[in-house]
């Protein structure tokens, strides 16, 4: 039978006027029966630095990584810079990807085994090439994203979004509405059941990838 699911969205941007964070909220408005959305800001995250993690994660960090492992999946909004995913993103998924300090390297990190959803709003070409490298980071991480339907805006050449912050693109509007189905699908076809925050199997026992720097 179908259960509802727990979603942890989050953008990559930290501009106040953010399309990205401003299409969580759109998708916030347009969930699927059964899934509810939370939207966490990543701007208190600092920059990851592993003396800081060896005396402890600070509270914003801690805060991340519990509604992470409280999710049962995570839908994140990646904005695009340089062709590549933000520092932003990348910094808080360096955060999340590290094991608890307690347990021995090579135990499964918060976003391991995590059903993933990626959209993003950009300028031309919509974050694929963003969303691309997320997909590659998610393979780093043992998270397992959705592939389709996929979800680049683009802003170009004329805007997506009303002066209100509304998306007024029917078509970007259908593909968001039908990712989030997928979404909700894609999690129930991996955890057809509620799965422990924390899950271990010999499979999770990999190498971590996160460097020391």
């Amino acid at each position: 039978m179908a259960r509802d699911i727990h979603v942890l969205g989050f953008s990559g941007s930290l501009r106040k006027g953010s399309y990205n964070t401003r299409l969580l909220h759109i998708a916030k408005d347009m969930l699927p029966q059964g899934m509810t959305l939370e939207i966490f800001d990543l701007s208190p995250i600092p920059l990851y630095n592993e003396d800081v993690r060896q005396q402890g994660y600070p509270p914003a960090v801690a805060e991340f990584r519990r509604k992470i492992r409280e999710a049962d999946a995570l839908l994140i909004a990646c904005p695009e810079y340089n062709y590549s995913v933000t520092g932003v993103l990348k910094n808080a998924i360096d955060w999340a990807s590290r094991v608890e300090l307690h347990e021995p390297p090579g135990s499964p990190s918060p976003l391991y085994g995590k059903p993933l959803g990626i959209i993003g709003v950009g300028s031309r070409y919509g974050t694929v090439r963003a969303q691309l490298e997320l997909h590659q980071i998610a393979v780093a991480v043992n998270m397992f994203p959705l592939n389709k339907p996929e979800v680049y805006i683009s802003n170009l050449p004329t805007s997506a979004f009303d002066e209100q912050g509304n998306l007024i693109n029917e078509d970007s509007r259908k593909f968001l509405r039908q990712h989030l189905e997928a979404l909700y699908d894609w999690t129930l076809r991996l955890y057809p059941q509620p799965q422990p925050a924390t899950v271990e199997t010999q499979e999770a026992r990999q190498p971590a990838t996160a460097g020391r720097g």
